[in-house]
């Protein structure tokens, strides 16, 4: 449909959206013409995609996943509206199932420690150990770990500037090991066949390193240091989030550093907090055993 197709591009090209997110948008546009079938999306309307719900239902899609589905289709429909003469929105008052709460898991204190203190002069140990320190030292997301230019990292007043979703730019303190970490992989660089020539993380061809290639080098390290968890990238971002707002408590300056959008998305880490301290006080308040 050429509707999708255009509205696509005004994603891309317009808002700035990654090439990711416009994968994850054409998928949910193409289930909704294929839920529509021989309907046209002109007569689409809200008892059509109560149906279309219930089927993405049927399908064992989590209420988060069919949530995301009708936000795509929303603002498709909120596109055909503005630019081509549609009529209604038939995707306004539409809600999902609500499906079960799960928080995001994190390493503990120790844990993160361990995994991130890499032994080792080799190239790819000193840059492993750079990445897993800056992830552990500044939050970030896969992508803008990935995404970092040598101009990104500024070494005299230890702060990283990343773009995030949204093509939203902020700047992340980097702590004094990450930074001690990052100076040396720096050094081990400029002895590289570089190829990237901007890229901050290259792999031994000289490449911009790719985010597979860190969930795979993480798991690995994982395995190597002794940390029997299912170590991912975000993780580290999560364990960055709990570890900061259980020492300082203060939600908007999590919320910054994170580059959330809306401070809702922080207060999930309000709840791990929560469960560390409810930890602490089963384990040590003399009223608390049972």
């Amino acid at each position: 449909m050429i509707y999708v197709q255009n509205y696509l591009e005004q994603l891309k090209y317009e808002r700035g959206l990654s090439n990711l997110t416009i994968v994850n948008y054409k998928r949910d546009l193409d289930l909704l013409l294929e839920l529509a079938d021989k309907s046209p999306i002109d007569e689409i309307t809200p008892s059509h995609i109560r149906r279309f719900v219930i089927n993405l239902n049927n399908r064992h899609l989590s209420g988060k996943s069919i949530s995301r589905v009708l936000s795509s289709w929303r603002g498709f429909f909120r596109y055909l509206i503005l630019y081509h003469n549609y009529k209604i929105n038939p995707c306004i008052g539409i809600k999902s199932p609500k499906s079960p709460k799960s928080l995001p898991q994190a390493l503990s204190a120790d844990q993160t420690s361990k995994l991130v203190s890499i032994q080792g002069d080799a190239p790819l140990e000193v840059r492993d150990r750079a990445i897993l320190e800056l992830f552990y030292s500044s939050g970030l997301r896969l992508s803008e770990l990935v995404g970092l230019d040598l101009n990104s990292i500024d070494l005299i007043n230890s702060t990283v500037t990343v773009t995030g979703k949204g093509n939203k730019t902020r700047i992340v303190p980097i702590g004094r090991f990450a930074l001690d970490a990052i100076e040396i992989w720096l050094k081990v660089r400029m002895t590289l066949n570089i190829v990237d020539s901007l890229a901050v993380f290259i792999t031994e061809r000289g490449n911009r390193i790719s985010g597979r290639a860190i969930q795979y080098r993480l798991k690995k390290w994982a395995l190597t240091q002794g940390i029997d968890s299912d170590v991912h990238p975000h993780m580290l971002r999560h364990s960055f989030a709990t570890h900061l707002l259980q020492s300082s408590g203060d939600l908007r300056a999590v919320q910054e550093m994170l580059g959330h959008a809306n401070i809702s998305t922080t207060q999930i880490y309000t709840n791990l907090d929560f469960q560390h301290l409810a930890k602490i006080y089963d384990a040590t308040h003399p009223r608390a055993k049972k």
